[in-house]
This record gives C-alpha cells, structure tokens and sequence, in this order.
C-alpha cells in the first residue's frame, strides 16, 4: 500500500492499494492495521457505512461537533468528486478543502480525520459508497456545512445537485457550530 499526503491538507490522506489481477478477476487488501499505522493513520475503526446515490446527488458538507469522525473512504461503484475541509479553528488550513475523483475504476481510498468536515457528488448514474468511522454515528451531535459555501469556494463538477433538505438548510462556515 502507499500512503500519500494530499497536496493541500496533508493529515487528509490518500492510500492506493496493491491490486492482483488475474483471469478471473482481482484481489485487493484494502485495510490492514499494521500497514496503515505504518502509513501514519494509527487510529481503530467501529462503524461501517455504505451508501448508494444516483447522479447528481451530493451529500455533505457533515461532521460531528462531539463524538468527531475520522473516515477511510473508498468508492465501490461509479465515481464521485470527494471533498474534506478542515473545520479545526486552530489550525493554520482552517477553511482549506481538498477534493478528488474517487472511482470504482482506480480503486483509491481516502482517510479523512476527526474534526474534518467531509462531503461528496454523484458523477455516474449511480455510485455506491463505503466508509469506516473511528466513532459511531451520533445523530445529536452531526451538523452540516453548506455545499456551495461562498468563503470555502469548493469547485463543485454539478451546478444543481439533488439535496437532502437537511444539506439545503444548512449554514456557513462562519455560522457553523464548530467543535471545540
């Protein structure tokens, strides 16, 4: 496996498996403790989460003000533009987002860390997506960003995408509630 810092938030990083190919199909090892400690996430998983979504959609921009979530994610059918913002008030990226085509084709796989906002649109009829989370799913304590959040400036590839009413309503960064 490689273990790559993204360009513009380095603790965001982006893990290429070995792929085995043969006649009858492939093999991948897409996590393994031991070699992902080595690559610098050193960190335990509790849930999993799968999701579908048709073309056009985009969910996000979500993270958890207690309880935070880091996130490996990987894209099991079709293809999304994933993006991750860091919403740490203190540190020095806070605001900068990082996005990338993650694909059922090129099968990389993306760690966002806790306190990192994380979000994703549909670019094929249908994606399904697959996620594992350092800490369980609190519904009391998620919030949302808004998608097209002038400040963050995030180059969308869809203009007008299908949204959850929660992810339509949702306020700025500066008028988010932010975790500590």
């Amino acid at each position: 496996m490689i273990f790559s810092p993204s360009p513009i938030l380095p603790e965001v990083i982006i893990i290429e498996a070995d792929l085995f190919p043969d006649d009858r199909g492939y093999f991948m090892e897409t996590y393994h403790q031991e070699k992902f400690t080595g690559g610098g996430i050193d960190i335990g998983f509790v849930q999993d989460n799968q999701s579908m979504s048709i073309k056009g959609t985009l969910r996000g921009l979500h993270y958890q003000i207690k309880r935070p979530q880091g996130k490996l994610v990987r894209v099991l059918y079709g293809k999304i533009f994933d993006v991750s913002v860091d919403i740490r008030r203190s540190s020095p990226n806070f605001g900068k987002w990082f996005g990338t085509i993650l694909s059922a084709n090129k099968k990389k796989a993306i760690y966002i860390p806790p306190n990192f906002a994380h979000g994703f649109c549909v670019l094929t009829d249908r994606a399904e997506f697959f996620y594992k989370c350092t800490d369980f799913y609190y519904p009391d304590y998620e919030r949302t960003i808004r998608w097209n959040d002038p400040g963050l400036a995030i180059k969308w590839p869809i203009k007008e995408p299908i949204l959850s009413e929660k992810d339509a309503t949702c306020p700025l960064l500066k008028d988010a509630e932010l975790p500590p």
